[in-house]
């Protein structure tokens, strides 16, 4: 049992996981509606979120199931949109768990990702997994549907870990992309109040955590975030530091409103309070590399240098 199973593992963190385990020397198999040539250790196999066929071979004897699918809600809400972002969550659950029942062996542990969204707009409360106060709009609802899917699918012997995932930050993919972008032309001030929380994690940081979790014999609920969520204005003070640019004008809600219409997307996903906090991890002792934001953006933005 060495190969690690990550289905809708095409995007950024999917990416990543593969890197970070196949620099352990481990197998990894990614099922993806489009799956390209691979390397030595890393397979592709074709599945489409929905009905069986042969990548249900792949969780054989596997160490570990990651479910990381799901419609990205960077666009608009509209109902189409709303529909699909349920479905590529609901659906591929599901058929994930039929397959997990019908392994001879089955994985030792299914991760299946949620959001640390779920949790209502905050100010001053932490939610924790303990004492968080669950919300109720769409992408709440969404995460709460999501998490329920999960907790149905019935798998005896493969323990379950959901992972409610805050904003991972990563200069290949995810939220500090556009979020720089806006600093170097300018307008790196805070977005609306910048009053709002942001909850983030370093790249290297969700990694380790995934790994930690299939490694020990944990079950349930953990947020997946650092222990420093940081008002919005203080988040883009920091990143501007981080890569160097003095000023940043701000953006205002009619702005956001503005620019969110015209790059089809929500502007809830800049201006609700996310104060969310990984109490678990801390509980049991797990260490984070990244504790503190500026240290985190200061080694993204000095790897995209390099790499630049």
């Amino acid at each position: 049992m060495n190969h690690i199973v990550i289905a809708g593992g095409s995007g950024f963190l999917g990416r990543a996981l593969a890197n970070y385990f196949t620099a352990q020397q481990k197998q990894v198999v990614i099922l993806t509606r489009n799956p390209g040539k691979g390397s030595s250790f890393v397979k592709e196999v074709y599945w489409d979120g929905k009905t069986m066929g042969n990548w249900a071979l792949e969780l054989e004897r596997a160490e570990a199931l990651i479910n990381l699918s799901g419609k990205s809600v960077n666009c608009h809400y509209t109902e189409r949109n709303r529909k699909e972002i349920y479905s590529s969550r609901l659906d591929t659950t599901c058929i994930l768990g039929e397959a997990v029942r019908q392994c001879m062996v089955p994985p030792t542990v299914w991760l299946n990702t949620s959001s640390a969204t779920i949790y209502r707009d905050s100010y001053t409360k932490l939610m924790d997994e303990y004492t968080g106060d669950v919300g109720n709009n769409f992408s709440e609802d969404v995460c709460q549907q999501w998490e329920s899917a999960f907790k149905n699918e019935i798998t005896p012997r493969t323990r379950k870990v959901v992972l409610r995932t805050a904003i991972v930050l990563s200069t290949r993919g995810g939220a500090l992309v556009p979020l720089l972008r806006l600093v170097r032309i300018g307008f790196g001030g805070h977005q609306g109040s910048g009053n709002q929380f942001v909850s983030w994690l370093h790249i290297r940081d969700f990694c380790r955590i995934v790994d930690w979790l299939t490694q020990h014999a944990v079950l349930g609920v953990y947020n997946i975030c650092a222990p420093q969520p940081m008002p919005n204005h203080h988040f883009m003070e920091t990143l501007r530091g981080a890569a160097k640019v003095p000023v940043g004008l701000p953006l205002p809600v009619p702005m956001l409103a503005l620019g969110a219409r015209l790059i089809c997307t929500e502007t809830e996903l800049l201006l609700k309070s996310r104060k969310v906090y990984p109490q678990r991890l801390l509980d049991e002792e797990f260490v984070f590399e990244f504790p503190d934001l500026k240290a985190a953006l200061e080694d993204l933005c000095q790897v995209e240098a390099k790499r630049s």
